[in-house]
């Protein structure tokens, strides 16, 4: 037999019944209202704000409307506001006292109108709570000079996508608070030591994906303390040296897909630096020189340049590299001591080189590793043991090089015989020699394929093994005067061999099988 609910349930129920009845009646036609102080309007019939708003709304938020502007009088009845959003709207233009009423604001949004060209000065004027303003993919060619002077608890300023080309210095002499500054994906040609005057605390700059080519050596003076600087996808092809000797917090540095040809530690300056990213994926570097002083790095991308040779000792101080990508470069070998003391490494990337070779201790420190690339190089074999040091599970890519399957491959074959679920792409894995064995896949091969040719003046000899039995077939010309020297090499360096030669006597004109001779 059901009971009747408990007291505390019915007041439960009777709260949340009165809560979804004032949300209701509070509600804005064409909006959605989550909970009483929040609102969602979205419909691309809206031309105008909705006037009905309850004084208990907190954040109004509206996206994708015909509303094409707003007037002074326009929010004039919700002071009480903290979120402002309006996002992928049609706005045209903004009134310089649209938000003077506004002085709860604590985030503003205006983004997705690119339409709206630009903002007339004071229209921050009385937002002195905000904390965060997202300006980000509108139409905005300029930025008039004292145009956030009013904003001194802001953290966050966001302005990207827009098409910015020139930003007025001291222009952010007043944002003493701000740690995150976003002016990506605009037009900027150049950026200079004044125009980060006043942001002693940014912690987050990007100018990514800008028009950017110089840099003077004091350009981040005035931004000591970042943590994360971005300026990938711009056109650097130099960077000054001691460019970033002031940024001692420095973790995060991204120069990808610019135009440097040579790096080295000299833009840190002499001290250690704190750096533990660093990408110089898609720039034209010829040449690393010295990176003693980026002794902290731990992720280390330096993918599709045009790298040939590398210095052997260039990673040698990097004692706490785990991630590092040589991808997509030009090189052609590598220094056997090249990784030689980074005994941290998780994931090394040297897929689409040109490696012929590598040496058998390459990666004799390398125990933790577990992700290794190899593919799209030219290798035709690896050296016996190469792989020993791998001490827990790891993921290998071989595939796309030019492997010779004859006895060389025996133990990179046993190799793969045994790892195989770790070899990504195993099937892709294939021979490129011998003949008879083109375009076969390493794994489907058995070990007695796996032979050598041997020729001379007298003809040519094939090398098989069966069973732990290595078997020479020679074929050879009548009354050939062949003979076959087999060395045995002991333990302690002594050799054992044994000399085959034919019988001779008729010299009759078919091969004879040898005797030894003691």
């Amino acid at each position: 037999m059901l009971k009747p609910p408990g007291l505390a349930l019915l007041l439960l129920l009777f709260v949340c019944q009165e809560a979804n009845t004032d949300a209701q009646i509070s509600c804005p036609y064409r909006c959605h209202c989550f909970t009483p102080a929040q609102v969602l309007c979205g419909d691309g019939g809206i031309s105008y704000l909705p006037r009905n708003v309850s004084r208990k709304v907190k954040e109004f938020i509206l996206m994708s409307s015909d509303l094409q502007y707003l007037f002074s009088h326009t929010l004039a009845e919700s002071p009480q506001l903290t979120k402002l959003v309006f996002l992928n709207n049609a706005l045209r233009s903004v009134h310089s006292q649209a938000f003077e009423h506004l002085a709860e604001l604590r985030e503003l949004e205006v983004s997705g109108s690119p339409r709206l060209d630009n903002l007339f000065p004071g229209t921050f004027e009385k937002l002195g709570n905000l904390t965060r303003l997202m300006l980000n993919y509108n139409g905005f060619k300029s930025t008039a000079a004292g145009t956030f002077d009013s904003l001194k608890q802001l953290e966050t300023l966001e302005m990207r996508g827009n098409i910015i080309s020139d930003l007025p210095p001291f222009l952010f002499g007043n944002l003493h608070n701000l740690l995150v500054l976003d002016l990506s994906l605009n037009k900027l040609k150049g950026v200079k030591r004044e125009t980060f005057s006043g942001l002693g605390r940014l912690e987050i700059l990007k100018i990514n994906n800008n028009l950017l080519s110089n840099l003077t050596a004091d350009t981040f003076h005035n931004v000591s303390m970042l943590t994360e600087l971005h300026l990938e996808g711009n056109k650097i092809s130099e960077l000054p040296d001691d460019i970033f000797f002031v940024l001692t917090e420095l973790k995060v540095l991204n120069l990808r897909g610019n135009l440097l040809t040579t790096f080295s530690d000299k833009a840190f300056g002499f001290n250690a630096s704190n750096l533990k990213e660093l990408n110089l994926k898609g720039n034209a570097l010829r040449e690393l020189h010295s990176l003693r002083s980026l002794s902290s790095i731990s992720d280390f991308i330096l993918a599709s340049n045009q790298l040939s040779t590398l210095p052997e000792d260039i990673f040698w101080n990097m004692t706490v590299l785990e991630n590092l990508d040589l991808s997509e470069n030009q090189l052609r070998s590598l220094p056997g001591t090249i990784f030689t003391g980074l005994l941290g490494m998780r994931t090394i990337h040297l897929n689409q080189n040109h490696l012929s070779e590598l040496d058998a201790k390459m990666f004799e420190d390398q125990a933790l590793v577990e992700q290794l690339y190899l593919s799209d190089n030219k290798l035709e074999t690896l050296p016996a043991g190469v792989f020993d040091p791998f001490t827990i599970q790891i993921t290998v890519r071989l595939h796309g090089n030019p492997w010779r399957c004859d006895c060389h491959m025996w133990n990179l074959h046993e190799w793969v015989l045994s790892n195989s679920q770790d070899i990504e792409m195993l099937d892709r894995m294939l021979c490129e020699s011998p003949g008879f064995l083109r375009r076969r896949p390493v794994a489907s091969i058995q070990r007695d394929q796996l032979v050598c040719s041997l020729s001379n003046g007298f003809g040519g000899c094939g090398q098989e093994i069966h069973n732990n039995t290595v078997v020479i077939k020679c074929k050879v010309d009548k009354c050939s005067q062949m003979t076959v020297k087999v060395q045995f090499q002991e333990d302690d360096g002594s050799v054992m061999e044994h000399v085959l030669q034919p019988e001779l006597s008729s010299c009759r004109n078919e091969t004879t099988v040898g005797r030894p001779a003691h």
